[in-house]
């Protein structure tokens, strides 16, 4: 997998402009002996909308309006202070990273309560929302850097990119290229129990959904979904062919269009972390899904609980696991 990360740190007492990590492969890392990591003293990244945010010192009191985003900082090291949607974070991401109980909550993913996150008083607010009306008004009282969030054009590579961003922000690039190296790790690790399982060559389908008003509906992860591209890495093939959205991977289909799949082999792996019931319980008597082919064969799989699909990469390893786990197994 390429590295070649995005955020670009200076070091103003240095007057040097050095890459977040070096461009090459996560398992060579940084040329030995190149400094990557600003651990003190000024620092400034060039975020995703290609904005400079400039701090005097790396940060430590941070405020993150996204679950990656959060994930990713407390996996460098730094618990976020601020957590937008604490509850959802611990039901959908907790399995990888989990949050201290000091982390505050400052309002909804989608509408962030601006006078919780300024009554922290942080010295940085991480952020995928791209509102300049938002950004403003955080900027009153912190520096702000926008996360580029998910991309299908590469996702692992989006991953790394903000991963980078966010950690040359806290001071933390070696963590960010150990972590990166681990990540790495497993990818290989999980590609090489599947290889020599002999199973790569049976496809699989990764879904969520819901039920409303009798109506289900299933959400199909596609090839450029992150769950995607971490399938690929490992030899895997994604038997959903259809639209997906644009920037998540992720496409829509129902009941009947799960027909499609009647007589394929396949491993079908759900995420049920807010325990609907919609895969374990209620789709189980419903006879068009039981009749099935994959479903009679016992293949479907349900993903552990606070795995996100959109995380970094202590998230990703996760997933990975479970990958080798379906398939190996």
């Amino acid at each position: 997998m390429r590295i070649h990360p995005r955020a670009l740190i200076a070091l103003p007492a240095a007057a040097a402009v050095l890459a977040a990590a070096a461009c090459g492969t996560t398992e060579d890392g940084p040329d030995e002996g190149e400094e990557t990591t600003a651990e003190a003293g000024p620092v400034s990244v060039v975020d995703a909308t290609d904005t400079t945010v400039e701090l005097d010192a790396p940060a430590t009191d941070v405020v993150a309006l996204e679950w990656a985003e959060a994930e990713m900082a407390a996996s460098l090291g730094v618990m976020p202070v601020g957590v937008a949607d604490v509850e959802g974070y611990h039901t959908w991401v907790g399995a990888s990273v989990p949050l201290d109980d000091s982390v505050e909550d400052v309002g909804t993913r989608a509408e962030p309560s601006v006078d919780s996150i300024a009554a922290l008083s942080p010295d940085l607010v991480i952020t995928e929302n791209r509102d300049e009306g938002v950004i403003e008004q955080l900027r009153e009282f912190a520096p702000v850097a926008v996360a580029a969030g998910s991309s299908e054009e590469d996702n692992l590579q989006r991953m790394e990119d903000d991963l980078f961003m966010i950690a040359a922000l806290l001071g933390k690039t070696e963590e960010a290229g150990a972590l990166m190296d681990d990540f790495q790790s497993k990818v290989d690790e999980v590609a090489d129990a599947i290889a020599e399982a002999g199973t790569a060559d049976v496809p699989y389908l990764w879904v969520d959904g819901w039920e409303d008003g009798g109506t289900v509906a299933i959400r199909m992860f596609g090839p450029s979904s992150q769950v995607g591209n971490l399938a690929t890495e490992v030899g895997l093939t994604n038997a959903w062919d259809g639209e997906t959205d644009g920037q998540w991977g992720l496409g829509q289909n129902d009941l009947e269009g799960m027909s499609e799949y009647a007589d394929t082999d396949l491993r079908l792996i759900y995420n049920e972390s807010d325990n609907s019931g919609l895969f374990a319980e209620t789709l189980p008597g419903n006879d068009l899904w039981a009749g099935l082919g994959f479903v009679e064969d016992g293949h479907t799989y349900q993903l552990t609980e606070g795995a996100w699909t959109f995380g970094g990469p202590e998230s990703s390893k996760v997933l990975l696991d479970f990958f080798a786990e379906v398939y190996t197994s």
